[in-house]
């Protein structure tokens, strides 16, 4: 019998109904993103810059990451998918520059699904690229925090 053809009855809580189990209690899921940070680049830019210097630019990237994520959420809500393409571009660019490859992979995952007007697509990786933004900003935080 296809799906289609399956009469749905009101099933009592605990009872098995087409293979499935009807339960009383709802599970949340949590996601949890793995992020990966480059901590080759992150040394190469203090080396470049000493530790002053590759501190400012760490601190502003963190800011400015932080700022251009909300700043994508917001243009996603008002469905402007030209400025948000643009916005997450930005994002790739800052993230590959001190070490983020997670938050640069996906952000540049979000580009290509609005290339394809695929806005499923696009919602769900927007959604994981805040997820992943917001524990790689952490990561690389407390990765300072480490080295000063």
């Amino acid at each position: 019998m296809t799906t289609s053809e399956a009469q749905v009855w009101p099933v009592p809580w605990g009872h098995e109904y087409m293979g499935f189990n009807v339960v009383a209690q709802i599970l949340t899921v949590i996601h949890k993103e793995n992020v990966r940070l480059d901590s080759d680049k992150l040394s190469d830019l203090y080396a470049q810059l000493g530790e002053a210097g590759a501190e400012d630019v760490v601190c502003r990237a963190i800011e400015e990451l932080a700022v251009r994520l909300s700043h994508c959420e917001r243009l996603w809500r008002q469905n402007d998918m030209a400025n948000l393409r643009k916005s997450a571009r930005s994002l790739i660019a800052i993230a590959d520059q001190i070490g983020m490859t997670a938050m640069a992979r996906v952000a540049r995952d979000v580009t290509g699904a609005i290339d394809i007007n695929d806005f499923a697509a696009v919602s769900a990786t927007l959604f994981r690229l805040m997820r992943i933004g917001e524990r790689s900003l952490t990561a690389v935080w407390e990765q300072q925090d480490l080295s000063v």
